[in-house]
């Protein structure tokens, strides 16, 4: 593709952009930029300003793209973190003739390494050790200052970098982290990140002065002060909320338009407050801003951008103004054009975009208004031609949704069918009659089917390899063919088992009923995502209304039980209520841990009487062993208590993370690792001694990884789960109409189990609905359902201050987590405390989740504002890692409930007469 140059002389040689990494416009601009005197004054007399709106992810690498290069990466480029470019790109730094960037290591090498000569691109950074959120950040944007006007003092020194900085098409660029690392540090209304912005403000007043000093007030310099992204209340970023897509923009210097008094448009709600209406405000889209800066020193224009000009920010002539419209026109355009070529040679039923057919002409008529100086309407059609470009890119980028959409729709439909045929052959599900059934029937019908299986591959991979599709478009074609190849396989045992199951019609309405009913149940969970206060509406019916359902006599044998999980259910309803918006609160954080440590000594005394194996099987741990291993677990929970207040207070006083803290909260992840090790070797293990080792073996990392009221929620949770167990046991226990035994014996197995396992009957779907809901819960009750970024870096601060995305990711997700390892460990229990066979809950949770992640892959929009648009990605993203997470969780959870044996009586019980 042939660079685009902008066609009339560039008002500017030199152009200076500094992005205020994190900033939100509001935070500026409120009460007329009061924190910031000297761009009020650009503002007010100067320059013109307005908003640029970013898209999601809202995350600094995707903003600085969007920013320098004009598009917007894939959203799944906030995958790649901070890694170096997987696809090098074009940018206005590649296009200049020298650029010089200071600031953070996250940021610059990605434009330098990407740049056609490496000696283009010159980079000054700080060390990665210096974002230490523990400390103000501000000293980040100090340094950066400080940097460059050393560099500015060396040019007077250094004949060669003179005659460098004064050719023409000169980028600087300053990346400022301090803001952005406050903002996550202190929030964006502390006083940390408030003064930030002041700091901000004067050192770019004194660097645009030396800098002008430096070519003697020429007027030949043009300045861009914007943000890569805004920021949350909460001190997080990611998703389409208006905090983290409203950044400022602020343009100024030679060849940008005066403050427009005489039309003060453009205003809305969001700028009323910041008290200038008096001053036109102009709105641009985040890669606008690149084509922008072309301009403005006579660049070519990105080869990729799809940046549309913003034409109120010039101050050249319409006629100008028309021929630079032109211009970005025919750049986008011919990005169509090449996207259309590729499809051409590619696509055997290639399908033209037909607004776009007749562009020749559209060109034409442009040409001739701009020379017969009808300015307006050749700006009027360039724009035309610009919207009808990206809506020809937008069409080519989604020209295979609906071959996709089909293909996946099929593999899920596939797989919920083939799991589902796959426990019935297991004989996992309890059938009426049960007869020999065949395999597959007739010997050669399977390998008819195979047969077509692979004509059909094989045809699918011809128009693939013809339409020069990505590789994994061939696993999206092979999974439904593989799918349902095996469920047309099963032709004959599905008809066989049709003739040999046939219930009565009251057995029939029953079974549809509670399909009917687990169903909608699942489309309740899916409601819950866009409304989580669904969660506590489900929490209330479970702590209520359940109990009401159960047999009298299981109510009368455990109503002390039923309180319990009455209360718990109410309890942890709370947190789904709460706003996830929550700052540091150490009150709440001690309360947690002291709830938490109150059970610990209760489990203390309690245990050795409830935890009695039957006599046949004693020989398991030894009382001494549990009491010295609960009190080895009790007084880390102890400790943590102390570290996390005393860590908390010191930051806050901003003295630095203590060494000593820190080792102590390192030493809990490797304490928790070797407990539940070194525990789960143990063989004759009680259930509820297990999962109390388990419950407050996590309780200490979980604490240190505390900000509010997070561990109130781990106790609630815990208690909810835990007597859930002890529930539905009662529950099986009662429908099986087992004999009581005074002396608590049984015949039970090394597995936990006493009988030979039993099938999965209709009940059983109501524990796997349970378990997802609590799956809900357990990630949501303390998160916001829109992104997983509302889960705070602050979190982490007791085990590192300085900024390590990955490290301190996995921190995050190891906190995420620790819920999740509880009830699975639960749900393996139960498992075993039903007399199920292995996995057969799980591969039941399995075979239906994909009902859920169905009905989000066909709520993914990309249309309507970016917080919508982030909100359906982020719900589908999630919901398709559980599938595989579920899987990973099953394996770690039967890790660790290891060979806990499950008694077949939970008390002593009186013989029934």
């Amino acid at each position: 593709m042939t660079p685009v140059l902008p066609p009339q002389p560039p008002p500017a040689k030199r152009l200076l952009l500094v992005v205020a990494d994190g900033l939100r416009a509001d935070k500026l601009f409120e009460n007329r930029l009061e924190r910031a005197p000297f761009l009020r004054g650009i503002v007010e007399h100067h320059g013109t300003w307005g908003v640029s709106h970013t898209r999601v992810p809202t995350e600094s690498r995707p903003g600085h793209v969007a920013l320098i290069a004009g598009f917007y990466e894939d959203v799944s480029a906030v995958t790649k973190g901070w890694k170096m470019n997987p696809v090098n790109f074009d940018s206005v730094f590649n296009q200049s003739t020298h650029t010089w960037s200071f600031g953070s290591p996250d940021i610059l090498p990605m434009f330098a390494e990407g740049a056609s000569d490496k000696n283009k691109v010159e980079t000054f950074m700080y060390p990665a050790e210096s974002e230490d959120f523990a400390e103000d950040a501000s000293g980040l944007d100090t340094w950066v200052f400080e940097k460059f006007e050393a560099f500015l003092d060396s040019v007077k020194h250094n004949t060669t970098l003179e005659a460098r900085i004064r050719q023409q098409g000169i980028v600087i660029f300053l990346h400022l982290l301090g803001l952005d690392t406050n903002g996550h540090a202190y929030r964006p209304y502390s006083k940390e990140y408030l003064n930030n912005i002041q700091l901000v403000d004067e050192g770019l007043q004194k660097v645009v002065r030396k800098f002008e000093s430096l070519f003697d007030n020429d007027g030949r310099t043009a300045y861009i002060f914007t943000s890569d992204h805004g920021m949350s209340n909460r001190g997080n970023h990611g998703d389409g909320h208006p905090d983290n897509t409203q950044t400022p923009l602020i343009a100024w210097g030679s060849g940008v338009a005066t403050p427009n008094r005489t039309h003060p448009v453009g205003h809305d709600d969001l700028s009323k407050p910041w008290q200038l209406s008096d001053i036109k405000r102009v709105d641009v889209e985040q890669a606008d801003i690149a084509p922008l800066m072309s301009t403005l020193i006579g660049l070519p224009f990105p080869m990729n951008s799809v940046g549309v000009l913003p034409l109120q920010y010039l101050s050249a002539s319409v006629h100008a103004q028309a021929l630079s419209a032109f211009a970005n026109a025919k750049q986008i355009l011919s990005q169509y054009l090449v996207k259309a070529d590729a499809k051409k040679r590619t696509e055997p039923f290639f399908k033209e975009f037909h607004p776009l057919l007749g562009y020749e002409e559209l060109i034409t008529t442009i040409e001739t208004e701009i020379r017969q100086l009808r300015h307006s309407d050749a700006i009027r059609l360039s724009s035309q031609l610009i919207r009808l470009s990206l809506q020809g890119l937008r069409y080519f980028q989604t020209y295979d949704w609906l071959f996709l959409r089909s293909i996946i729709s099929f593999g899920y439909l596939g797989w919920i069918a083939y799991s589902t045929i796959f426990i019935l052959r297991r004989g996992i599900v309890h059938v009426v009659k049960a007869q020999p059934m065949p395999l597959y029937g007739s010997s050669d019908f399977p390998r008819r089917v195979n047969i077509l299986a692979v004509v059909i591959a094989l045809a699918f991979a011809a128009l693939l390899h013809r339409r020069q599709a990505p590789a994994f478009y061939y696993a999206y074609t092979a999974f439904p063919i593989f799918f349902w190849a095996e469920v047309f396989k099963q032709r004959a045992f599905i008809v066989s088992l049709l003739r040999t199951a046939q219930p009565s019609r009251t057995t029939w309405i029953k079974t549809l009923a509670g399909i009917a009913l687990y169903v909608v149940g699942l489309e309740l969970l899916v409601y819950s995502y866009f409304r989580r206060e669904l969660l506590t509406v489900c929490l209330w019916l479970l702590g209520v209304l359940w109990p009401r359902t159960m047999a009298k006599r299981v109510r009368s044998e455990n109503s002390g039980l039923v309180w319990v999980w009455t209360a718990f259910c109410l309890g942890t309803s709370v947190f789904p209520l709460l706003p996830v918006e929550k700052g540091e609160d150490l009150s709440l954080v001690l309360a947690g841990g002291t709830l938490i440590l109150a059970s610990g000594v209760f489990a203390l005394f309690r245990l050795p009487h409830i935890t009695k194996l039957p006599l046949s099987h004693r020989g398991g741990p030894q009382p001494q062993k549990l009491l010295r291993i609960v009190v080895l677990e009790i007084l880390l929970i102890a400790i943590s208590i102390l570290v996390t207040a005393d860590t908390t207070l010191r930051l806050r006083a901003k003295t630095g993370l203590p060494f000593l803290n820190q080792i102590f909260s390192w030493g809990v992840i490797v304490l928790l690792v070797g407990i539940l090790t070194i525990d789960g070797a143990q063989h004759a293990q009680h259930y509820l001694r297990r999962l109390t080792v388990i419950y407050l073996a996590f309780a200490p990392a979980f604490i240190l990884l505390t900000i509010s009221y997070e561990a109130i929620f781990y106790f609630c949770f815990s208690g909810t789960v835990l007597s859930w167990l002890l529930l539905e046991r009662s529950i099986y226990l009662e429908s099986e109409q087992y004999p009581a035994l005074e002396d608590d014996s049984a015949d039970a197995t090394p597995d936990g189990t006493s009988r030979a396992p039993r099938t999965l009957k209709l009940s059983d779907l109501r524990v796997a609905g349970f378990f997802l809901c609590f799956i809900n819960v357990a990630f949501f009750g303390t998160g916001n359902i829109a992104s997983v970024s509302s889960f705070s870096l602050e979190s982490v601060y007791r085990f590192t201050t300085v900024f390590n995305p990955f490290l301190m990711g996995a921190l995050l997700i190891l906190k995420i987590l620790i819920p999740f390892f509880l009830l699975s460990s639960v749900f393996a229990v139960l498992g075993r405390a039903l007399r199920l066979p292995p996995f057969s809950l799980f591969l039941l949770v399995l075979s239906t989740t994909d009902v859920m992640t169905l009905n989000f892959f066909f709520l993914v929009r990309d249309s309507g504002s970016w917080l919508e648009i982030g909100t359906t990605i982020s719900h589908f993203v999630i919901a398709s890692a559980f599938i595989v997470f579920q899987i990973i969780l099953f394996v770690v959870s039967y890790g660790l409930v290891g060979t806990v044996l499950v008694p077949d009586i939970v008390s002593r019980r009186k013989k029934r007469t």
